[in-house]
């Protein structure tokens, strides 16, 4: 049978799998050195919690969830975003009822059923931050700070931050009837996603892709026109805070995020040099979401970022940001009686953690030497009869050509 990937899916193969570790081992220094700790989540949950976190009017849930029944008739789906889960959680571990702040990071594969392309696909993969625990202004601050410091450490800089205020439940009614009566001349030109919008979720006609639809966008009310004075005092005071750490922002008032759950504080990083599909991390502040999903009533404000576009970028811009990782010493046994100690010593310098190489198919001194430069190892351990009779292998720097014989202890030393 001819078995292929199914559509929307990749393989991570060995020669790439260098770079995705290092962007994923820098998100988690980063992470941590900021006081967030990592959360691991199952892959899938009762499609519940995302139809009820997510909203049932969004793309999401829509369109995109991919839902199953298990053998006891129960529906679930796999998760399409990270938040949902790591509240279940906090909710289900009574964190809610324990008062405090808790620092969240999590990094997995997500599913979402969409028409594949450039950096989206049906299994992506994401990283977050969630903070639970303080409507201060400062912690939304900090978590764009984060995610700031981490696009730097991987050195991307043609990056930009674009921030808004989404305001709070009460102030988005108002907001949502002046956008009601902003498209309501225009309601039959609507596409059918649109068209089930204005009555649903009418900020979601931002949003739209749909190019009619995205023509009537720059003349539509402002959410920031219709803040409430905390929502607006809140709003001033995270600008504040960002000018405060050197965070460079634009406000974009067109910035809605395409999930339900969020509250205040909205913002996209965005990459200009990836075209249409051009945000590579959003988030915001959702204080609603906790009581939403059955806990005690927290304030809470986090983000996500894809690697697929975030690698892109990098590429881009011509950042590989790691190096290779080559053998140390590659070991060469010259006849079949020198086998057992190179054994020997390949098993010892491989429990001292000492990344050796070893092909036991080549067996010319000549063919040995040229796979041992192909490595680009650093060093040689050569072990013929010369070295079976005195026990001390012939240790040779291939950048210099220097060679000796050593001892064990001498060559741990050496290659430490």
């Amino acid at each position: 049978m001819n078995y292929k990937i199914p559509r929307g899916t990749y393989d991570i193969m060995p020669k790439d799998s260098a770079r995705w570790q290092h962007v994923i081992d820098t998100f988690r220094r980063v992470a941590q050195r900021f006081g967030y700790e990592e959360i691991t989540t199952p892959i899938f949950e009762m499609a519940g919690l995302f139809e009820r976190s997510s909203g049932e009017s969004s793309d999401v849930v829509q369109k995109e969830m991919y839902r199953f029944e298990d053998q006891k008739g129960r529906t679930f789906a796999l998760r399409p975003e990270g938040t949902a889960g790591v509240v279940r959680a906090y909710v289900e571990k009574s964190l809610d009822r324990l008062g405090g702040r808790s620092k969240f990071y999590y990094i997995g594969p997500m599913f979402r059923y969409d028409r594949p392309q450039a950096g989206r696909y049906r299994q992506f993969y994401q990283y977050g931050i969630e903070f639970i625990g303080s409507n201060h202004p400062y912690y939304d601050a900090e978590v764009i700070a984060l995610e700031m410091q981490f696009l730097a450490e991987l050195g991307l800089k043609n990056v930009s931050l674009e921030i808004n205020s989404v305001g709070c439940a009460q102030c988005s009614l108002t907001y949502d009837e002046a956008l009601r009566a902003y498209y309501q001349p225009h309601l039959a030109e609507l596409c059918p996603d649109c068209q089930n919008r204005f009555e649903v979720r009418p900020r979601r006609l931002l949003d739209c892709k749909v190019a009619f639809c995205q023509s009537l966008r720059k003349d539509a009310p402002s959410q920031l026109d219709y803040l409430d004075q905390d929502c607006k005092e809140h709003f001033a005071e995270v600008q504040n805070y960002l000018d405060q750490m050197g965070v460079t922002y634009r406000v974009n008032p067109s910035i809605v995020r395409g999930l339900d759950y969020y509250t205040n504080t909205a913002f996209e990083l965005i990459v200009e040099s990836l075209g249409a599909q051009n945000s590579i991390a959003g988030g915001g502040r959702y204080n609603g979401l906790i009581s939403q999903l059955g806990g005690k009533d927290t304030p809470a404000v986090g983000f996500a970022g894809g690697f697929e576009r975030l690698l892109l970028a990098l590429e881009k811009e011509g950042i590989a940001g790691y190096e290779p990782i080559n053998p140390t010493i590659y070991v060469i046994g010259i006849g079949d009686e020198t086998r057992l100690m190179a054994l020997e010593y390949i098993t010892k310098l491989r429990q001292d953690g000492i990344y050796v190489d070893y092909n036991p198919d080549k067996s010319s001194f000549k063919a040995q030497m040229k796979a041992a430069d192909a490595s680009k190892a650093r060093y040689a351990l050569i072990i013929g009869e010369d070295e079976l009779g005195s026990k001390l292998p012939t240790l040779k720097d291939l950048e210099s050509s220097q060679q000796r014989s050593v001892d064990y202890r001498q060559l741990l030393d050496i290659l430490q």
